[in-house]
């Protein structure tokens, strides 16, 4: 059986001696793996970096086998490798991605995010306020979604300040009462507004990375988040902290 489709390729890892395996989040498919053969040769290595844009051709014998992809490249998005800020970005959310969906199982309103949120990096200075959203959408897509609609106390729907750790739900500053400093974070950013301030970017990552690790991880049994996500915060703190000294 065979199938062709396009991705982006999240990861890639050495198989026997002159093949690879590569894992892509494809449109229709799904995060899927196979075998490139000849993988870490000259001609086909180069394109064979995380974030590749890749038109690809699957064939397997059986369904449940791994199987073999042919690949042509669409996009390299190279042009994060200037950019040590954007190029961690990407690796978080190529990581995320690898980290968190299941094989074979198609997303096709998160692929379309995705790919919007890969176009950015590098392009737009906006992006980090974009990957913020994207969690957010990752999130929801995988059934852990934030209800950030009105508050959860008084039902209001302004002044809204703060997220319940453990519903979900957005708490209004006159909601929190005595109770705020037991709640995430709630920048005008996780809301579609505000000026995308890494400050407040930064606050929207510890209510994110909260529900990714006490939604997704601890349906995959507690395993760690990717480690290309910290890295992500920490470059971004990093900026913070030059652009407040500049």
């Amino acid at each position: 059986m065979d199938w062709r489709d396009q991705g982006a390729l999240l990861s890639v890892r050495k198989h026997g001696e002159t093949s690879v395996i590569i894992d892509v989040f494809t449109a229709e498919h799904g995060r899927h793996a196979g075998v490139v053969r000849g993988g870490v040769s000259r001609k086909i290595a180069p394109t064979l970096q995380p974030g590749a844009q890749l038109d690809v051709t699957w064939r397997a014998r059986l369904e449940e086998h791994i199987g073999s992809y042919t690949v042509e490249p669409l996009r390299s998005r190279a042009l994060v490798l200037s950019d040590r800020t954007a190029l961690a970005g990407l690796n978080a959310i190529t990581a995320m991605l690898a980290y968190a969906l299941p094989e074979r199982e198609p997303h096709p309103v998160l692929y379309d995010r995705t790919q919007s949120m890969l176009d950015l990096l590098g392009v737009n200075e906006a992006w980090p306020t974009a990957y913020l959203k994207w969690e957010l959408a990752l999130l929801e897509e995988l059934g852990f979604g934030l209800d950030l609609a009105e508050c959860a106390v008084t039902g209001a729907r302004d002044d809204l300040a703060y997220v319940s750790p453990k519903t979900g739900r957005a708490v209004s500053a006159e909601g929190a009462g005595e109770w705020a400093d037991r709640l995430l974070p709630l920048p005008p950013e996780l809301l579609g507004v505000g000026d995308g301030a890494l400050a407040n970017v930064l606050d929207g990552l510890v209510t994110t990375g909260h529900f990714l690790t006490h939604g997704i991880a601890h349906a995959l049994g507690d395993k760690p988040l990717p480690e290309a996500r910290a890295r992500l915060v920490d470059r971004l703190k990093r900026d913070a902290a030059n652009a407040e000294d500049s």
